[in-house]
This record gives structure tokens, sequence and C-alpha cells, in this order.
């Protein structure tokens, strides 16, 4: 039989005759088939018939059952198709397995499609050959059968007439194994045939599709884009279009009003729209009807799409046509000019205005465009505006971007030739060559200080003809000479930086009559015969100053005296410097080097007494010569201005005084790491010591950041050179000035006291508790301070201080019984009743017995301007409440007189904060603490936002920078109240959160109130608030401090979570977890690194250097020290912070150090040497 019956015939026909070759007939000898039974497939074929018609037309569910039924005897021969299609399928799948296949249901049209083309092709090959009845059966078995091999399940028991080989014909066979020359897959063409018919001949059951299923699968299996990729950025980065009607009226509604739609008649829609949800659009589809605007909605939709992005361009078009317009009709102003530069940033983000209809440009944000965009604009801005600085300096800032250094000093070198009178031009000069680390030298830095100062000289004389003189210059020159001073001490050399000092104070309280009328370097000139004379400078004993020593001069001269004074005291030992030679080298030169920069930190010079010449000296760097010191030399007149370089000279030397630096130089100076010290507060939150400079390191100090601080004050060298220079301003200075001057000191004694406290040093403590004591009885004794109430405060607290409470209550009644009658009206006698009364507060440990206390009887006998009788028993309630008005009268007196004259205004400043202090500490005492509050509430309302500026004003008349405001006063007061309150008795924290909040928003560079914030903060759970808070802030304002104690809040809150889960008590179960605290402090850093403050501030790359090196990222740290350096080259502690974290580059850092002339005291040859001894 052949293998297809179509062909028989033509198989017969070729047959061979007998005796003949049979090569012609094995052509086709592959077309027959011995295994094909006629009789068989007739059988077979009559059967089905039968079955179908027997069975009626029932359901498909009832038919498959009954057929399934009834060729129960075939289940044999279809288990064998069922076989042969699995294997045919793993076949299939291991040529195929690159392609994502679908599984075909039962009655897929495909497959009956081409069963139907075959046997239509089948049947019309038979007719046209004129075949028997057999090839007939043939045809209808292959059709049987392959319509029983389109079933899924087919059994081989419903087959009746089982032989015994049973086939299959596979119609789901791979085309690709016989269209291609190989079974490789990439050889097999990307696109897909749809439908089984030859290429042309049927048009409709044909198609291709080009996409290939490779594409398909990668789509389906791509991930959400999310907020942070590109298209979203940029989305997000756009102007939402608001929402509203084109026909409603401009007023805003309450909500977006919803139209209802517009349906046809309900009698026509009723049948497909029963319930009336669908819109005309369905309605009208589903009654089988055209929809009549189709294109006109189509076009709707697209202008629909299209409308935000024109909306958004012609927003932008908008505000690019009115800043042009600013510039182009007023091109004079400065501030539109700088508007159009800021716009641009705005403007590349957006979407291109500029762009046609239709033409979707793609936009590469270039930062290099952007600035060379903002460069063109500055350019023009500074062809109208020749002569402003401040937009030659933003065109300098966006150079700095990507032009290289010596272009951009070459630039900064023309801008200070064409504006040399300019003062803030000079800082940013100076601060710029400062952070240069590639041209950067100590000696070069520090001429240019000198150029920089006589040059503003010249312009203060008039004789500089060019320039006129700015205002502000005077005061600009001192701050540039502090911020000098402060350089370099940070460098390591400290004798110049005092050397400056002792000149400039010189040059300006001991100026002799003859020169005053002179030039600045007429007197310069002057003053270096007597700097170079040998006689005493201030500071030294024996100083007498300038003037005394020309009018000597002019009468003959000193008779030099031998000093009476033994000067036993033998220099320390080099050789005992070292102590312990077992310990590393780079260990061993820390030590030596923290030695004598403590030691030497005064100039050195020969003492006559002794035959010393300059030969003498073992360091040449402890001599300064008046040319490093002479160009620094300036003219100050201001008494007010004066008195700023006193104070900056005592704060330079480590007193506390009422002065700050200057804003342009206060981050640059600042390097300790003492500005979260909490100085007491935690133990006495009422009467917590607040130093003015914390976070500025005095002279003699420069210690590691994991070390810290060694020693307490100076070494007896220098703490004779402090007493000296009292002395020696005390001569100076009468009456006030010299009674704030031994404030000053002994506010010196005290803070010494309370840092042996800190350091828990306890012998320290009781030979600096008697040495103060001694210093204070012999400042009360001298007849202009025996009725200052100010120093019997400041010796009252230091009794309070080292335990003494009993003789601390003496001196506190005595003062009061010889204070007089002036009540409440007195600033003093009301400041030091206010630090009684606090002192005698913190004694209690709970509010019920409060009425009792000792406080309320000091505060009563105030508020009763009468002599004071020392404590005795209860207040009468009479009493009491006398007082209580008396208070209340006082309060709404002075808040009545904001605004106040200003001759009283820094007097009456104090007067009404110790005024709000005493009330409000009253109230607390005798109703409760929600009437405190409501005073502080009350006096706060009243002051205000004018609050800052009148003190800020009254700060600048009496020359002290950033004296506290009021309201930052009476806020300090009330939040020592609330922690107080809350640590003897359960109170909520909101009142104290909310109120330091609006404090620290108002003024964010408090450290005291940052102090407080993080030390409620840190018992927390949830640090969401804070963060959220510090966030706020660090954006609102340009202060470094909040970034300083955001960084600090972490790390503590990190410290926290370290301990509770290291703590050795067995299994612990963290409540807390660290929840990548150590990404986000990095991340604080990098952000705080990168502000305008923050870039040149020694003591925020310090905390981040001790950071990174705590969690032992050596390499990064490394790094991140480099980069450090090149931003503060001339940092001394950056230097010697690296040799304690990398002690293996010990030599390469000091060769660094050297490079740069910063100040080694301790070459390695010298301690070769030393260690060999």
């Amino acid at each position: 039989m052949a293998l297809f019956p179509a062909f028989a015939d033509a198989v017969e026909s070729r047959k061979p005759p007998t005796g003949s070759s049979e090569g012609s007939g094995k052509e086709l000898d592959w077309l027959s088939n011995p295994s094909f039974s006629t009789e068989d497939a007739l059988l077979l074929h009559q059967h089905t018939t039968e079955v179908a018609d027997l069975i009626p037309e029932k359901s498909p569910l009832a038919s498959r059952t009954t057929s399934r039924s009834e060729l129960s005897e075939e289940s044999d021969t279809d288990e064998r198709l069922k076989q042969s299609s699995k294997k045919r399928k793993k076949k299939k799948k291991k040529h195929h397995h690159y392609k994502k296949t679908k599984k075909k249901s039962k009655g897929d049209s495909s497959s009956s499609s081409e069963s139907d083309l075959d046997t239509k092709h089948v049947k019309d090959k038979a007719t046209g050959n004129g075949r028997n009845r057999e090839k007939e059966a043939a045809a209808n078995l292959d059709k049987k059968a392959s319509n029983l091999t389109s079933e899924r399940f087919v059994w081989l028991d419903d087959i009746q007439t089982l032989t015994a080989e049973t086939f299959r014909i596979d119609k789901k066979s791979d085309p690709a194994n016989w269209a291609y020359k190989s079974l490789y897959r990439g050889d097999i063409a990307r696109y897909k045939r749809r439908g089984e018919s030859c290429l042309g001949i049927d048009a409709k059951k044909q198609c291709i599709t080009w996409d290939s299923s490779a594409s398909k699968k990668k789509q389906l299996q791509r991930r959400p884009e999310r907020y942070f990729t590109k298209a979203n950025v940029k989305m997000l980065n756009t102007d939402g279009i608001p929402i509203c009607n084109k026909n409603s009226p401009s007023d805003t509604t309450a909500f977006i009003p919803v139209f209802q739609m517009e349906t046809g008649d309900p009698s026509d829609t009723t049948e497909v729209n029963p319930l009336g949800i669908y819109d005309s659009s369905t309605t009208v589809w589903l009654q089988g009807k055209g929809c009549k605007n189709a294109d006109h909605e189509s076009v709707n939709t697209q202008q629909t799409i299209q409308e935000p992005e024109i909306n958004l361009n012609s927003i932008l078009m908008s505000k690019v046509e009115e800043h042009n317009k600013k510039v182009r009709e007023n091109p004079r102003d400065t501030n539109a000019w700088m508007e159009l530069v800021s716009f641009q940033d705005e403007l590349m983000r957006g979407p291109s205005p500029y762009a046609s209809k239709g033409e979707h440009e793609v936009r590469r944000i270039s930062l290099k465009l952007i600035l060379e965009k903002k460069l063109a604009i500055l350019e023009r801005a500074i062809e109208s505006n020749p002569s402003n600085v401040d937009l030659k300096l933003a065109r300098l800032k966006i150079c700095a971007e990507f032009w290289e250094p010596p272009a951009l000093l070459k630039e900064w070198q023309k801008l200070i030739f064409l504006h040399p009178n300019n003062p803030e031009l000079w800082k940013k000069y100076l601060l710029f060559c400062q952070s240069q680390f590639t041209t950067f030298s100590v000696s070069k830095i520090n001429s240019l200080y000198g150029k920089c100062l006589t040059t503003l000289a010249a312009v203060q004389d008039g004789s500089m003809v060019s320039h006129p003189l700015l205002p502000g210059t005077e005061e600009a020159m001192l701050a540039i000479f502090i911020q000098q001073c402060h350089f370099l001490r940070q460098a390591g050399h400290s004798e110049k930086a005092v050397s400056l000092f002792q000149a400039l104070i010189d040059f300006t309280f001991f100026k002799p009559d003859s020169v005053k009328d002179l030039p600045t370097r007429g007197q310069v000139e002057f003053f270096e015969t007597f700097w170079d004379s040998g006689e005493p400078r201030i500071g030294e004993k024996g100083a007498r100053g300038w003037k005394a020593w020309m009018h000597q001069q002019e009468k003959g001269g000193w008779v030099t005296l031998k000093s009476d004074d033994d000067d036993d005291e033998e220099e320390i030992d080099e050789d005992e410097e070292i102590k312990d030679k077992t310990l590393p080298k780079w260990r061993i030169w820390l030590d030596i080097e923290y030695s004598r920069e403590a030691r030497h930190w005064l100039p050195w010079r020969p003492d006559k007494t002794k035959k010393e010449t300059e030969e003498d000296c073992e360091d040449p760097e402890r001599q300064v010569l008046f040319d490093d010191l002479g160009p620094s030399l300036i003219r100050l007149s201001n008494p007010n201005l004066q008195h700023q370089l006193l104070y900056s000279f005592l704060q330079f030397l480590g007193v506390p005084c009422t002065s700050k630096l200057f804003p342009s130089n206060l981050y640059i100076a600042m390097d300790e790491n003492n500005i979260f010290d909490s100085v007491l507060s935690d133990e006495k939150p009422l009467t917590s010591v607040g130093f003015p400079l914390s976070g500025f390191s005095s002279i003699g100090h420069m210690d590691t950041m994991p070390r810290g601080r060694h020693h307490i004050g100076h070494y007896k060298e220098g703490e004779e050179f402090i007493q000296n220079v009292f002395h020696s301003l005390f001569l100076l200075f009468p009456g006030k000035e010299k009674s704030n001057l031994s404030i000053f000191w002994l506010q010196y004694e005290i803070s010494k006291v309370v840092q042996c406290f800190q350091a828990k040093k306890k012998k320290k403590l009781k030979a600096q508790g008697k040495k103060s004591k001694k210093l204070a009885k012999n400042l009360l004794k001298a007849p202009d301070n025996r009725n200052h109430l100010s120093l019997w405060k400041l010796y009252a607290y230091l009794e309070w201080l080292l335990g003494n409470i009993t003789d601390a209550r003496k001196v506190f009644d005595t003062a009061l019984s010889t204070s007089g009658t002036g009540g409440l009206k007195s600033p003093q006698l009301c400041s030091l009743t206010l630090l009684y009364a606090q002192l005698e507060v913190e004694l209690l440990e709970s509010t019920e017995g409060a009425v009792l206390s000792r406080a309320v009887h000091i505060l009563t006998k105030v508020a009763e301007s009468g002599p004071y009788v020392p404590y005795g028993g209860q207040v009468l309630s009479v009493n009491v409440l006398k007082a209580r008005k008396t208070y209340e009268h006082a309060l709404q007196d002075y808040l009545s007189k904001i605004p106040i004259s200003d001759q009283d205004q820094v007097r009456d400043a104090d007067q009404l904060v110790n005024l709000v202090g005493c009330y409000a500490l009253f109230q607390y005492l005798t109703v409760g603490i929600d009437a405190a509050v409501s005073v502080y509430a009350q006096t706060s309302e009243k002051l205000g936002a004018p609050g800052p500026q009148k003190c800020e004003n009254a700060g600048e008349n009496v020359g002290i920078q950033n004296v506290p405001t009021v309201l930052e006063a009476v806020t300090i007061l009330h939040t020592n109240l609330l922690r107080f309150h809350m640590k003897i008795s359960v109170y909520p924290l909101n009142p104290l959160r909310e109120a330091l909040t609006e404090a620290l928003k108002r003024y964010p560079s408090n450290q005291s109130l940052w102090r407080s914030y993080i030390h409620i903060q840190r018992k927390s759970h949830s640090a969401s608030k804070a963060r959220r808070f510090f966030d706020g802030v660090t954006r609102s304002t340009d202060s470094l401090e909040p970034w300083l104690f955001a960084i600090q809040a972490e790390q503590m809150r990190k410290k926290l979570i370290e301990n509770v889960q290291r703590a050795d008590v067995g299994e612990i179960h963290s409540t807390i977890p660290e929840t990548g605290l150590t990404n986000r402090i990095i991340a604080l850093f990098e952000h705080a690194v990168q502000s305008e403050n923050g870039t040149h501030c020694p003591l925020l790359w310090r905390m981040y250097l001790n950071f990174l090196a705590s969690l032992g990222k050596k390499e990064q740290s490394k790094g991140l020290f480099y980069k450090a350096l090149q931003n503060c080259p001339w940092a001394k502690v950056l230097y010697m912070d690296a040799i304690e974290y990398f002690p293996d580059h010990l030599q390469e850092t000091l060769d660094l150090m050297t490079e740069k002339e910063l100040r080694v005291r301790v070459p390695m040859e010298e301690l070769d040497l030393l260690l060999e001894v």
C-alpha cells in the first residue's frame, strides 16, 4: 500500500517489467507503505459512520461522553498515539526552547483549518485520478485519524480495530527543521508565520508578524519604573497644570463639579441600557450604530493630551519673556540679572519652549551647558554694570566650576586690582587663596594678609586717591586682622599670632600723642623702633607700653633694674619629654609635639638679665621678626572696635568673654569638638554655663580628635602671661570697663573649675578652687569692685560649685544686704537674685514644698524693694500676693516701653530678661509650671519679631558682636525651666519641644538651644520628627550649627543602639533597629561639607574623618583626608589627626606639613636623636 493513496497509481505505473533493471523504480519506493492495511481502514470507516448515525444531536458534553464510551475499545491505539505525540512535543521543545509557545485549546481553529485543508487536498487528488473505493476509504481513514488526533486526550482503547503498527500524523511539526540549513537557532528568521498555507495562495489565511518573541518576553519582564528614573524625574520637575473648567467663572469653588452626561431618549435605550449606567458612546455602540463624531473625538483627545505640554511651554515662555523684559528695560538692576541667572536652572529642568510642534526634542541636561549659559548672561550684565562687584563675584563662582586654578587666580587678581578698596572682596579673595592646596604656603598667605591690610589702611588714610573709602572698612579691617591671627594659630605659628595681638594692642592703646597725626605707615615706622628695642610688651613683666617708652627715650632712656623675682623654674628637660620609649614612634611624636605646643606658644625673646642673645634660641621659629607683623598693623579709631580687639585677644587666650567672632571668620576658625559639651546642663539645667565661643580651641591647645583636651588652662608661663595682660589692662581702663575685665578674669577661673568637674579630676579641682577663691577675694578687695554685685555673684557661684553651699549663701546674703533698696529696677540686683533663686530651686527634689523654700523668700524680698533680711522661715501669703502684683506691674511697664531708647538699650534689655526670669520662677514656685509658661508666652508675644533687630543694633553700639537678643535669652530661660520641671516631676515633652523648635527657627546658630534640643531627642525611639526639623532648618539658613548638631544627634543615636545591641546581659532583642544610620550620617556629612560655610570648616572635616576612621574604613578615610586638605590646607590639627589614624604614613605627613610651611616643632631627625639617648 502506498504511503499516500493519491500517488498509488504513480507507483504502480512506474513499476519496471519483469527482468528489467530495478533502478528506475527505486525513486518512488519511499511512497509505498507495506504496513498499511486497506481492510482495516475500511472496517474502521464503516464502524465510525454507523456510530455517527446512531448518536442523535446532543449537547457537546453528551456527545463527548458518548464518543468516549463507544471508543473504549480503541484505548490502546490512542495511548500509543499519545506517547508518539509526547515524543514529538519533546523534540519540538528541544528545537524551539527559546520561543514562548502557547498551549492550544481543544477546539483550536488552526488545527481544524489545517486538517480541513489537508482533507480537501486528498479528496481532490482522488477524484481527479479516478481512484477506487479503497483509496476513498483510506482518505476517510486519514480524516478520522486527523479528527482523533486533534483531540487533546485520545485513548488507544477507544479505537476498536487495533493493529500491530498504529501510527499518528503529527500536524504540529517544526517547519524550521526543513526550511533552514541547520538546527542552530541563530539561522532561523526573527519573524513568525501565522497560518499554514503557502505564501501567495490565500491572502486571508496567512499573516507574518515581524515582532520577535524575545522582545515580547523582555517587554513582559520589564519592571515598572521608579520615581528616580530619568523620565519620572523630568516629570516631577515640571510644574503641575491647574485643573479648572474654562467655562466656569474665575472664583474658586470648594470642590470640582461633576457634570451630568447628556443621554438620548430613554425609550430608545431601555433595552441596551436598563440601569442607565453607560455613557452615550457605549449605548450607541451596544445598539450597533456607528459613532458619528469619531474623528472629531479623536482630535479632541489628541488636543487634550498635548494641552499640558503646551500650557507648560507657555508658562516657561512667559517667565523667559518677563525676565528678559526686566533686564532689557532696566539693565542697571543687578537683582534682575541675578534672578535671570538663577532662573536658568528651572528653565533647563523643564521641556524646551523653543521646540517646534510635533518635534520631540531630546534634551540632555549638561552642567557645563548651564554654566556657560549663566556665564554669558553675567558677562552681559557686567557690560551694563562694570563697577558692580556682586556680579563679578557670581561670575568667578561659576568660573570656579570648570576653570583651572591658575586662570581663576589671574581673574581674582584682576578683580582685586580694579577694586582694592572693597573689604568684602578682600575677604573672599583671602579665603580663595588660603584654600588652594596646590599654591598654598603659610608665608605666602601671611604676606597676602599684610598686603590686604596695608592697602585698606592706605585707603583709610586717603593716600590712595583713586578709590574712595567705603563704609564699614574699619570694622572689616579688624575682622581680617583677627582672621589672620586665627589662621596663624591653626597653622601652628602661635608665636606670630600672639605677637600680632601684642603689637596691635600697643599700637592702639599706648600710642604717643606725637605720632597720632601721621598716616598709618608713618606710625608703623616709629613703632618698629620700639618693637626692636627689647622693651617688655603687653603680657610680659614690667611692660609699660610704647607711649611711656618713647616719652622716656626723649628724656634719656630707662634705668635697667635687676628683676626681683626668682626665675628658678627650670625648662623641661628634652630627655624627660619622652615618658615611655616603648610606645610607637608616632605616639611619641604626638606627645612631644603636643607638649611643646602647650608650653612654647609665647614668642621667645632673649633675657637681658641672663645676657642671652638671639643666637641662644634653640628653635629659631619661636622668634618673631617685625617684618612678619608690620604690614598687618592698622589704625582703630572707634572705641567700640578697640574694645572688640581686647575681647578678641582675651578670647584667643581662652578667657570667656561676651564677644563672638565676626561672621566672616566664624566657621573658618572653628576647629575644636567642645561645641557639644553640655557643661553641667544635664545635672543643673537651670544654671548651666554656656560659654560664648565654644568650638574654638584657645592658644596652646592642639589636641587630636580621639584623645581630647589633655590639660586644663595653661602651664605656669601661660597663666602668668594672662595675669600680666589683665594687670596691664587694669591700668589702662578705669571704672566700668575695669570691672568688666575683672568679671572676665573671674569667669575664666570658673571655667577651669567647670572643666575640672567634667574631667572628674578631684585633686586638680581642689587646687584650682583655692587659686580661684584667692583671686576672687583679691578682686573684691579693690575699692572699685567692693560694691560690684556681678563680682559678688560670680564669687558666690564659685563657692556653690565647689560644694561650699553654706559659705555661698553667706556671700549671697551679704551682697543682697549691701545692695540697697533698688529692688526690681536694678539690673545687677535682679541678676544676682535670679541666680541665687535658681541655685536654691535646683536643690529641690519635688515641687510639693516649693512655697516654703528659701527661693520664694529671696524673690519676695527683692520685689518688696526694702532691706534684705536673711531667710527665717515660711513667707506670709500676703507678702506673696504683694510680690506677684509688683512683678506683674513691673513687667507691664518694661513691655510697654518697647522700643527702648538707644542709650539704655543694653541695660534695659538685661533688666527685662532678669525680670522675666524672676517673675516666671516666682510663679513656678507659688502657682505652678503653667503660670510660669504663661509669663514666658506673654513676653515672647510682646517682643515678637522686632526683638532680634533691636538687640543686634544694641550689640553694635557697644562694640560687642552678636549679643544674645532679649527674646533669645528669654527662650533659653523658658526651656531651662521646662527641662528642670521634667527632671523632678512628670510633664509632657511636647511643650518643651515646641518651644525649642520655634526658638531654633528664629535663632538657628544658638548652640545652647541646640544642645537642649538634642538632649531631649536622644531618648526618643522615633527620630523622624527631629530629622524633618533638622532638614527644614538646614534648608532655610546658612548657619553651620544645624548641620553639626544633626550629625551629633544621629551619632548619639547610633551609639545608643550599639550599646543596647552589645550589652552583656544575655540574649538582647533590640527595639531600635540600626536602619542605615551609618549611611545617613555619611550623607549628612557629605551635604554639610558641600555647603558654603561647611566647605572650609576644619571642625566639620575632623568630625567626618573621625567617623570614617571609627568605622574601620581606612582607605576611604585616607581619601577623605586628602579631600579635606584641598579645602583646609592650613589646619594643622587635620594633619595630627591623620598621623593618629594612619601611623604608617608619619614621615609622608610630616613632609607634607614641611612643604606647606606648617609649624613642625619636633622634626623627625630630632626625634631619632632623642630616642637614641
